[in-house]
This record gives C-alpha cells, structure tokens and sequence, in this order.
C-alpha cells in the first residue's frame, strides 16, 4: 500500500488527511478514487528545448566545445564570428586538449580554449571609437534584450606578458562595414601574470544595461591590446529568470500554468542516445556541479547540448512547481534506432551492454537516488548536491529505468537485473518500467512489456503512442484493462497528430476516458513540450516558441484545464446527454462527445468537464445534488471551428471565462467543437 500511494496520492489515503490549509472533505457517495497526479510534463531537449529556450543563456557554444567529430560542419568556432574594426589586425586560434595551463584544464572539464592574437589596433576616424580585435556571438538567432534590464556577463580570461584591456559590448550590428548600435559596453581590466607565469587565468563578471529594448542583438569581445588573450567560458545570463534559478522566465511560467504534478527528463530518445549508441547516452553525473565542470556532448536531435539545464536545474525546477521529479535512466540498452534499426538494418539495431557490465548502470540509478535523497553528511553523492546549493533532500519517490526499448530478451535480461538491484537498496522507490514503442494490444513489444510488468509485480508501467485524433475520438484503450494488476499504467508520451482545434478536443475527448479509469491509469504526459520556430525535429508539439515569446496551441489549454481540475474522486452519474439512454454513462467509442466530473477534497474543489468534439450542439443535464455547493462558479469554454489552430501569425483561440450562479441541478447548452469546465467552491 505504500508504495503504490505514491501513485495515487491523496486517493489512496484517509479522507482526513490534507496537504492544504483548508479542512479536507469526505467524498459523497458514488465516487471511484483515481490518481490525482493524471496530469503532469515532459520535458526532453528536442527541437532546441533546453539551449535557446527554457534555459536562459544567450550565449550559444560559450566555452568552445562544439565538435566536428560529433557532426559535420561543427568546431570551437561554431556560432562565433571574427570581428576587427577599425581594421585591426589578429587572428583566433582553438586550442583543443592543449596543455597551456593543466591546473586550468583539468580544473574546468575543458577540452578547448579560444586563443586571440591581436597583432595591430587601429581606430579609423570613420568608426567612431570602434577598435580593437575578437569575436562576436549573435546566441541562438540574435539576442532579445530589454532596456533597463540587467544581464551578467562572465568569461575566463588567459593573460600572457602586459596587462591588457577587453571590451564587453552588447550591439545591434547595423550590417557590412557599418558600425553597430551600441547598447551597453564595459572594458576588463586584465593585470600582468604574477610570479612570472606564462599564462594566468582569472574569472571575471560585470553586468550590462542596455539602453534599449533589442530584438536581434549580439555580444562582441574586443582585445584592446596587442598580445595573446585565451578565452573560455563566456557566458551571458538575464538577472531576471524564472524564481532566480536560471530558467527563462515566460517559457517557465507557461509551464507552471499547466498546474502539472510531475515532470519526466531528460527524454525520450536523449535518455538512451537515440540512433548514435552507448557514447551519446545521456549520463546524469555529467550533468551537475559547477556549469564548467559539466561534460557537453551532441543532442540526438541534431545539434548541441551545454547541459547548462542538467540533473540538479531539473529537480530544482520541480520543487520550484511542487512538481514530483521523474527521471529516467537508462538501463544498458541503447535505443532500437542504433545502427540504421529504424531503417535497412532493423536486425542490427539495439546495443546492449554485456551482464559483467550492469554494475556501472545499476550505481548509476543507486547514487542519483543518494543525491536525490541522501544526508551531506554520509552521503558523497548527497553533498555534492549540498555543496551546489541544496542541502535538504529533493523527496525523490519515482525513478523511470529504460525509454520505450523493443522489449527483447536482452533487454528483458537487463531490465530485470538493474530492476532488482535498484529495489532490493531502494524499496521506497517507485519503478517506472516501459511497454515499448507503439503501446497497443497488438504491438509484439507491448504484449512482452506487460508480460514483464506482471512477472516484476512492476508499479507502474509507461506507454507510448502517437495517432491521428481519429483514434483518441473513438478509442477506449483503458475500459478493457484488467483492475486487478498491480502495475499502474503511466501514458508518457501522446499525441493527436496535428494541432488544430479538432485534434485538442480529441486529446480532451480521451483525457475524459482517462479521468474515468483514473484507478488504473495514474500519470499522463503530453509530448513533446517545447517546440523553437525554425529549429522544430517534431510536430505537433504543445508549446512552440521564439526568441520572445511563447505561443500556445489549443493542445495546451486543454492540458490547462485538466492540469487546474485534479482531483481524487471521480462522479460518471452526475451529467446526462440529451437523447441518451438513461444508463449510459460517457464517453462511448462510437459518440464524439463525453463528461467526467472530479472532486478535490483538499482543496474541496469540484470540476464538471464536458467535451464536444462533434458537429452537432449538445444539451447537458447537470445533477449535483449531492455536493454543497457555494454560490458563484466558474466557466471555462474553449471553441472555435475545429480546423483553426494557433500560430506564430495569430493566436485565435483561447479559453474564456465568466463568474456564473452556481446551480445544483441545470441543463446547459453544449457548442459543437468546445470543451467546457464548471470549476465550483464546496
């Protein structure tokens, strides 16, 4: 029992006991317990996620780690220009694993510097105090900044002889041969190295105000003085990030609208290195501790990761939403599309690790659980958490091992391994298993899954699918499951394939399914997340994004409003359609419409959910006698026609509100195409 009330929450536990300040309530008679923590994110780094968007770093391939052996057309001087005005003269020279200063190297993870050669300054009168010798960096498709507003820069500076002088200068470049607008600027002084070193390095940071608001700016770093300068680790941060931690703030808040109950990271195909193999698997020890310690390496989708939002942003970001943290690990099995396995080659794909290796995957589950969760001061995983700024526990109570892998006998193999080991040290600890791609009756993957599942007595089990809104308009996946399983279904990853109104109504169609078999289902999932313009791996997505602003798809607000109305109760006899028979309790498979009402009895909150998904209106006869209502209530109506979606252009649609009388028994007219929430006080 206690293992699984993790998953059920405040379902599965005494009425009595409430996580609120307000009194709890006993559920009225005719309620089923579901899971109140249905709906919660996933974030993977996919479609430029996490560099250029939720974190908040402007500068891209800051410390010069960009690889050409990662991917073609990559090296330290990707996204870095060289710049010269007044036409001084130098030129740039990486420096990869050179052993100018060991103490430096090793002490920072850093595998390259920038070296700059300056060998004339010159000022022209026609560039009015434009001089000097170096590199700008225009971030992720230019630099949004605002006036007034403060951004830190830093960077580690080599000095070699004289003291030297660097200009930090944020711009709006005004094109070829013309000199830049300037914004906010500030010359480091960099002093002689002491004690006759050939090399001293030094961490500077100013902060720069610009003087206006920018929507495509760029950073420049000028040498101002003949000689070499060595450079690593510039980076460029906003003071005014989500809660101070780092996080871009409108992209965080959007998230934190959703009211979601967990998040799983870092993936997805990230987790077990995509079709790339074991040297591109995510490794969570690489990713916490000082951001210069951290190792970078390629993203799966295509491009470069920082990992400036690693393990420790992650979890940090959970506490920060009251969100549950979810992490996923892999479990020495790469990802199926390894050596061409979505393609010619499907008899290749899958590397595993051999079983005299598992130890190394299986210490790696067992020490985040110790920096998750353990004491400072017993605990070497725990204090490196402490020593990064958090000494409490983050309350770690869910731990995903494997990322929809074909359930073949090797990986059964593995998973029951890692599985045990993880248990048998950790029994507190809620295993999220997998059921494969495509998790449906029919998928061979899907039938081993389950088979695993039911033999590990696993708790919960994660499912994948992605299909044409037809699917979640008609299917009732979850009515045929059997209620005596001890495992738990967690939905990870869905979709509806598009993004239009239709294709919202059909996910909220489905989440109705979900709500009503909530004592089997106990998590959902939406993916992916996060979606750049012009930088986009996937599609549909539930929250597209530029360098500005977030734009939110009617997917969302649906997300919005389940994510608003959790509860532990469930009522499927409390809302009546016109024309129906009178035992017939929604959705049904073969009607585009449906209803669930939920009960929260901490917050003692109740929410009536009706979805119309069809061409026709709808009536609705509304029945809550048995709750003690207040006076006023709130509606909720999303609609539209059902192909409109939201887009960079314009954003059409979004839910409406307004205060109403709060009845006990009412009929209520249903628009085609609208999904309505009744929120009410008890």
């Amino acid at each position: 029992m206690k293992k699984l009330a993790t998953c059920f929450g405040a379902a599965l536990l005494a009425a009595s006991v409430s996580l609120s300040a307000q009194k709890p309530m006993t559920a009225p008679a005719g309620g089923k317990a579901i899971s109140d923590e249905l709906i919660g994110i996933f974030f993977e780094d996919i479609s430029s996620s996490a560099d250029g968007g939720l974190f908040a770093e402007l500068v891209q391939n800051g410390s010069f780690e960009f690889n050409a052996n990662e991917q073609d057309g990559w090296g330290p001087a990707t996204a870095w220009k060289v710049i010269r005005p007044g036409h001084s003269l130098g030129y740039i020279q990486p420096l990869i694993n050179a052993n100018i200063d060991q103490s430096f190297t090793s002490s920072y993870n850093s595998n390259t510097v920038m070296r700059l050669r300056t060998e004339r300054v010159k000022e022209y009168k026609d560039y009015k105090g434009w001089k000097g010798f170096g590199l700008q960096n225009d971030g992720f498709g230019g630099i949004v900044v605002k006036a007034g507003e403060k951004y830190d820069f830093s960077v580690r500076l080599g000095n070699t002889k004289e003291a030297k002088q660097v200009r930090v200068a944020l711009v709006e470049p005004q094109g070829w041969n013309k000199d830049p607008k300037l914004l906010a600027d500030v010359v480091i002084d960099i002093p002689a190295p002491a004690n006759g070193k050939a090399i001293e390095w030094k961490a500077y940071s100013v902060t720069l105000t610009p003087t206006a608001d920018c929507k495509k700016a760029a950073l420049q770093l000028l040498v101002l003085t003949e000689g070499d300068v060595y450079i690593d680790d510039v980076s460029l941060m906003p003071q005014d990030t989500y809660k101070g931690h780092g996080l871009r703030k409108d992209l965080a808040q959007a998230l934190a609208d959703l009211h979601p109950k967990f998040m799983r990271f870092p993936g997805g195909c990230v987790v077990h290195g995509g079709g790339d193999g074991f040297w591109n698997t995510y490794r969570w020890k690489n990713t916490i501790g000082p951001r210069d310690q951290r190792v970078q390496q390629k993203n799966t989708w295509g491009y470069h990761q920082s990992m400036g939002l690693g393990y420790y942003e992650y979890f940090q970001f959970c506490e920060d939403l009251g969100m549950a943290p979810l992490p996923i690990l892999p479990c020495g099995v790469s990802c199926q599309g390894t050596n061409g396995g979505w393609g010619m080659w499907p008899e290749q794909a899958q590397d595993v690790a051999p079983m005299d290796q598992m130890d190394e995957w299986v210490q790696d589950a067992l020490d985040l659980i110790e920096w998750a969760n353990g004491d400072p001061a017993t605990s070497k995983w725990a204090k490196m958490r402490a020593d990064q700024g958090h000494p409490k526990p983050f309350g770690l109570k869910y731990l995903g091992l494997g990322n929809e892998e074909k359930i073949s006998p090797e990986f059964s193999e593995r998973f029951r391994y890692i599985y045990k080991k993880v248990r048998e040290a950790h029994p507190e600890i809620t295993i999220v298993g997998t059921a494969g791609p495509g998790s449906h009756p029919d998928n061979p993957d899907f039938e081993n899954g389950w088979k695993l599942a039911d033999e590990l007595g696993m708790p919960i089990i994660d499912e994948h699918y992605y299909e044409k809104n037809d699917y979640f308009l008609k299917s009732r996946q979850y009515d045929q499951y059997p209620r005596d399983r001890k495992t738990k279904v967690y939905l990870g990853e869905y979709a509806a394939k598009d993004k239009k109104l239709i294709d919202a109504l059909a996910e909220g169609l489905y989440l109705l399914h979900v709500e009503r078999n909530g004592d089997v289902v106990c998590m959902t999932s939406y993916a992916p997340l996060f979606a750049k313009k012009d930088a986009t791996n996937w599609n549909p997505d539930l929250i597209y994004f530029d360098n500005e602003r977030p734009y939110l798809t009617c997917s969302y607000y649906v997300q919005q409003m389940f994510g608003q109305s959790a509860g532990q109760y469930y009522y499927g006899d409390c809302v009546k359609f016109e024309g129906d028979a009178p035992d017939v309790i929604q959705p049904q498979e073969d009607v585009h419409y449906g209803q669930s009402v939920v009960l929260n009895v901490k917050t003692r909150k109740l929410y009536v959910k009706i979805c119309n998904a069809s061409a026709d209106a709808k009536k609705a006869h509304v029945n809550l006698s048995r709750f003690g209502l207040k006076k006023q209530a709130v509606k909720t109506v999303l609609s539209g026609l059902p192909t409109q979606e939201n887009n960079y252009d314009q954003q059409p649609i979004a839910p409406q509100k307004e205060t109403v009388k709060a009845q006990k028994k009412f009929t209520l007219d249903v628009a085609p195409y609208s999904f309505t929430m009744l929120e009410y006080s008890l």
